[in-house]
């Protein structure tokens, strides 16, 4: 029997890639189990598998063996208590307390489930959802606008007229949670969807942080105009997106020049109480572009903070943003948007 010794010079099989695994199994699978399968994913899932799968068509024998094991290894770890785990735990609850009780008390803990109307918006063309944002009630416009991914929503609002555009996103972003009454309205709109009939509790949804999400993916010139509309009916609001737009962390997005323009236009006592709340990356990509005595100024600074508060961090950050969103404006850098091409 080999010794430790021997186990650990022992060569390490390959491993495979986890898409391309998965391509594989579903290769090896006849067309109608491979489709079963396929039908429980989303769509970026598939569009995935489905580049995966082409990209696999020629596996060899050996990557075909490291999938099945690796799929069985995989199953080992799996448990056959979640089968079946949501009609038994309703079952169970619903003869303990009744059926009343049992809907309160599941709608509370049980893990949300999306409604299958918003499933399938994510799968809808482009062009589609943006007649549905034309023609239906603002309010559904805006459930729409937040379930979507970011980019497809940027490019489904971007040929609206600038009116409904603006009360698009304002509405979106006051969105916290959407009750289930609301998601029936919009099950009633899409009458062809895949309606399970499942009781669907209220969800969280939309708020200026997916709206910014949105509004990043926008073309500048779409992104400043619905902001400029935003702040005559919401000020407050509307800088809150502004800042959720561009936050600390995408600095990193920054080229060298630029970033190194933003830090000379920040004091150096705030710039070091914003960076106190970075990761260790993030301030030597800083220092990085500064001379050796100013980063040396600033690393002196963090060193002689103790404690310091959240709440002056994340405002030194803001701060910091603020003068990245003004220069910005100003021509002096340039904040490439998710629509925009450059060359």
């Amino acid at each position: 029997m080999p010794d430790a010794a021997e186990l650990d010079a022992a060569p390490q099989k390959p491993a495979i890639d986890g898409s391309a695994a998965a391509a594989i199994l579903l290769m090896l699978l006849d067309e109608s189990e491979a489709a079963t399968i396929l039908k429980h994913l989303g769509p970026e899932e598939v569009r995935q598998l489905a580049k995966a799968m082409f990209d696999t068509a020629n596996a060899s024998e050996q990557e075909i063996g490291l999938a099945l094991e690796q799929f069985v290894m995989r199953s080992r770890d799996v448990s056959a208590l979640a089968i079946g785990a949501d009609t038994r735990i309703r079952t169970v609850v619903t003869q303990a307390v009744g059926n009343v009780r049992a809907d309160n008390i599941l709608a509370a803990v049980a893990p949300q489930r999306s409604a299958a109307s918003l499933e399938m918006l994510r799968w809808m063309d482009v062009d589609a959802i943006s007649a549905l944002l034309a023609s239906e009630h603002p309010q559904v416009g805006a459930l729409i606008l937040s379930v979507l991914v970011p980019d497809v929503a940027a490019r489904a609002i971007e040929t609206l007229d600038e009116v409904l555009q603006a009360d698009l996103v304002l509405r979106a972003a006051m969105l916290t949670s959407v009750p289930a009454a609301a998601i029936e309205d919009l099950e009633a709109v899409l009458a062809s969807a895949n309606v399970d009939g499942q009781r669907v509790a209220k969800q969280a949804i939309g708020g200026p942080s997916d709206v910014a999400k949105i509004m990043k993916k926008m073309p500048k010139q779409l992104s400043e105009r619905t902001l400029r509309s935003l702040k005559k009916h919401d000020r407050i609001l509307a800088q809150t997106i502004e800042e959720e737009m561009f936050i600390f962390e995408n600095l990193r997005d920054l080229d060298k020049k630029s970033l190194s323009s933003v830090l000379r236009s920040v004091d150096a006592a705030q710039l070091a109480i914003a960076l106190k709340g970075a990761d260790e990356d993030m301030v030597d990509m800083c220092l990085a572009t500064m001379s050796q005595r100013a980063a040396e100024t600033i690393r002196d600074e963090m060193a002689e903070m103790t404690m310091v508060k959240r709440a002056d961090v994340e405002d030194a950050q803001k701060s910091v943003m603020q003068i990245v969103r003004q220069m910005a404006a100003n021509g002096e850098i340039m904040i490439a948007g998710g629509g925009d091409d450059y060359v």
